[in-house]
């Protein structure tokens, strides 16, 4: 597919050289129980905590993996990065760590926490019109001038074998609990975080189903798994899921997910603010709207977990104090 060979796609030995480049270094999050959020969901739900992660997301995993491996006369040319915030934090987290340049490029209406916090990482923010300017072109424009190397946010080896030590996580951490999960639902944008995590499973949790979970208007993996090649979104959709607006799958996230997934479920908004507010009462976790959206699935029924056990990754937390208050408030 589009040049990919099983050569290109990051495998099982990556997400292990990058559980080794991570350790000590990113949080090894909890696997969080709630009896009330078990009862709500008609099954038990193991609860991956990934906005207790460095950054509050998932991102830095991939982020600090991309950094760590470049050869050093790369990595010290600087980096750029575009993003709607998360993978932007992760990026200027890494950088910080390594001691290496980050520019970043970001929506004008990125939320403020998230423009703050990379500002606050150290980084240089470009913010840019995300409905008039093309981020990507914006980026390599950079590139071409500094030098830098480009992180991508999620089509990427490193950055999805970087993501996938979530999967090696949840294993370890499920076979500790004595539990083997029935099935696993993971946020997707273009799909590098479900592309690693479902790697993982398949390798460490074999036969363990894994799922997409996508905002409405924004489920391009769930149509493209069942059209059997990518497909974008509309331009005009909207979602208060941030973090998931990736218009289409990238190449090497849909090459790895049409044969590791065992489909996609697509959720609304109003069910993702009911998510976050049950994340909040039941296991005392802030989820940003994109990191709650498997939550969702699960509370909207939208697959059936009587007599099963499901892990749910949760995969970010920087929301702002606005939309939060909104989300709780029902």
């Amino acid at each position: 597919m589009n040049g990919t060979t099983d050569a290109t796609l990051p495998g099982l030995r990556d997400i292990e050289r990058a559980a080794d480049r991570l350790a000590g270094i990113a949080v090894r999050t909890p696997l969080l129980e709630s009896p009330m959020l078990n009862r709500l969901a008609g099954g038990r739900v193991l609860v991956k905590a990934e906005p207790l992660q460095r950054t509050g997301s998932f991102k830095f995993r991939g982020a600090y993996n991309k950094l760590s491996a470049l050869p050093p006369e790369r990595r010290n040319r600087g980096v750029v990065a575009f993003s709607s915030g998360n993978h932007a934090q992760g990026v200027a987290a890494a950088a910080q760590l390594l001691g290496v340049r980050a520019t970043i490029v970001m929506p004008a209406d990125a939320p403020l926490i998230k423009l703050n916090n990379t500002r606050a990482l150290g980084a240089e923010v470009v913010t840019y019109d995300r409905d008039r300017e093309d981020r990507e072109a914006i980026s390599r424009r950079i590139v071409s001038e500094t030098g830098a190397e480009l992180v991508p946010p999620f089509d990427d080896p490193e950055i999805i074998a970087g993501q996938g030590t979530i999967g090696l996580e949840i294993a370890e951490q499920a076979d500790a609990l004595g539990v083997r999960p029935d099935l696993v639902l993971v946020p997707c944008s273009g799909g590098g975080l479900v592309a690693g995590v479902s790697t993982a499973i398949a390798e460490r949790l074999p036969g363990v189903p894994v799922y997409s979970v996508e905002p409405e208007g924004f489920d391009d993996m769930a149509r493209s798994l069942r059209a059997g090649e990518p497909v974008q979104n509309s331009p005009g959709a909207r979602s208060i899921c941030d973090a998931l607006l990736a218009p289409s799958p990238g190449t090497l996230t849909f090459a790895v997910n049409r044969r590791t997934l065992a489909g996609g479920l697509v959720v609304s908004d109003e069910a993702v603010r009911r998510a976050m507010a049950v994340a909040f009462e039941t296991l005392k976790l802030v989820v940003e709207p994109g990191g709650a959206v498997g939550l969702a699935a699960i509370l909207d029924k939208r697959i059936d977990l009587a007599g099963t056990t499901a892990v749910v990754v949760c995969s970010g937390g920087n929301v702002d104090g606005r939309l939060f208050a909104e989300a709780l408030a029902g």
